[in-house]
């Protein structure tokens, strides 16, 4: 894992603790770490979470009934350090016929494709989560 991709380091966190059933991940405290989990929070993607200056501390949620399941099923990177992947507002990506959703990096921080198309802006697509 390279250091300077920390958001594939969280999202691999997540996706981890998903699997294994864990209800809570620790992922390391970046000013980018800490606004994705603040979308995923608002978005409805994770119960809550909690940070201090060396980590965030995230509660996933999950769908209760006979088999506990993930309410994260799927999460991918789009955009990785090696091949960076960039739109404009006309291409912002509709993901999973918009149940999911995509978080872009734009100039004006992050934010959800469905917002950064409300706002007419375009950036660099992070990764898709449904």
């Amino acid at each position: 894992m390279s250091h300077n991709d920390l958001v594939s380091d969280m999202l691999s966190r997540i996706r981890n603790a998903n699997l294994v059933g864990f209800e809570k991940v620790y992922v390391p405290y970046t000013r980018i770490n800490l606004s994705i989990v603040k979308i995923l929070k608002q978005e409805g993607f994770i119960d809550s979470f909690e940070d201090n200056s060396d980590f965030i501390s995230i509660k996933l949620k999950f769908k209760k009934g006979l088999k506990t399941k993930p309410y994260i099923s799927f999460i991918r990177r789009v955009s990785k350090p090696g091949l960076r992947v960039y739109v404009n507002v006309n291409n912002i990506p509709k993901v999973l016929g918009g149940i999911g959703i995509a978080i872009l990096s734009t100039s004006k921080g992050l934010m959800t494709n469905k917002l950064a198309k409300l706002k007419k802006l375009g950036g660099e697509v992070l990764f898709y989560i449904w």
